[in-house]
């Protein structure tokens, strides 16, 4: 890890890292890590409860490895997404 990131950038790849459906494939497009260099800047920003829940949530995950995923191409949609795209209840104004 030879570059060095802003807060933003940080925050970003935290965030990133956390969601599930966010592979370490895709982060390394947008920052050029490898998945060994998010596991560091995990260790280093988070409290350690954070980060053993973290790596506790992440290894063996299918969805955050590209190669593991059920589906190859494109992005997940859920089953239901039609129905909630749909969805008739309009917010208040």
């Amino acid at each position: 890890m030879s570059r060095e990131f802003n807060g933003t950038d940080i925050d970003r790849i935290i965030q990133m890292a956390w969601e599930d459906r966010t592979t370490f494939d895709a982060i390394y497009h947008n920052f050029g890590l490898r998945e060994s260099d998010v596991i560091q800047i995990m260790r280093k920003s988070l409290k350690p409860s954070s980060f053993k829940l973290w790596r506790k949530r992440v290894t063996g995950r299918k969805t955050k490895h590209l190669k593991k995923r059920s589906f190859v191409e494109g992005r997940f949609k859920c089953s239901r997404q039609k129905h909630i795209s749909s969805n008739k209840i309009r917010k208040r104004e």
